[in-house]
């Protein structure tokens, strides 16, 4: 299955906690980069796909709720979840003043900083536009795919089987599964209609059959690779 990696960006000046946000975030499977102020961040915003800021208030230099509300006049609008000591009743409400999604107090418990970050950014993502898989290129805002950044000319039907394909890189697909996920309720739903799709779409995809994309396992189904 293909999977959109997170990217967090951390902003912290304490190495110790640093470190650790950056190996407990890493071990859940997010992309993680790290700032010790905040010299590089609006460099990294504008390079980056950053999914979430974890950002301490107590920095070199600057207040970090009054440098999220400076970002936030500028149009970044990166979801931000401060970690900080700063845990007054009256200092959290002005971390949401200041453009805050969230607020995590030190010292944190780490299963709770996990879960807060996975609800935010799920909360937060957006859609997946495009989807990149080898030399294919799918475009979900007008359901295209183009190889070699030429666009290929699809069915319908063939438009949603190797959707079904490129989202299941790798992954044995039966032929009843297709059916199901791909042709859904239609009267033509029949294994030997799947073969014939499939070898429709290798004719669009893979003309000269020199890139083997869709392997047949004899007996079971698919797989795309």
């Amino acid at each position: 299955m293909i999977e959109i990696k997170q990217t967090v960006l951390i902003v912290e000046d304490e190495e110790d906690i640093l470190d650790l946000m950056e190996y407990t975030l890493s071990k859940e499977g997010y992309d993680i980069i790290t700032c010790i102020d905040t010299s590089n961040v609006i460099d990294i915003l504008d390079e980056e796909e950053i999914s979430l800021i974890l950002m301490d208030r107590n920095l070199p230099g600057v207040e970090g709720s009054i440098y999220i509300q400076k970002l936030r006049k500028q149009g970044y609008n990166q979801p931000v979840i401060y970690v900080s000591a700063k845990d007054s009743s009256e200092e959290i409400v002005e971390g949401f003043d200041t453009g805050g999604d969230d607020y995590i107090t030190k010292p944190f418990n780490i299963a709770e900083l996990k879960a807060r970050v996975k609800a935010l950014i799920k909360r937060t993502q957006k859609v997946q536009d495009v989807i990149k898989y080898k030399d294919i290129t799918y475009f979900a805002s007008n359901k295209t795919f183009n190889i070699d950044g030429k666009d290929i000319k699809l069915t319908h039907l063939e438009h949603d089987l190797l959707l079904e394909f490129i989202k299941n890189v790798n992954v044995l697909l039966s032929r009843e599964g297709l059916l199901e996920s791909v042709w859904k309720d239609s009267d033509s739903k029949q294994a030997k209609t799947v073969n014939v799709a499939i070898k429709r779409l290798k004719e669009h995809i893979d003309p000269r059959a020199e890139k083997n994309y869709i392997q047949a396992v004899r007996g079971e189904g698919y797989i795309f690779c």
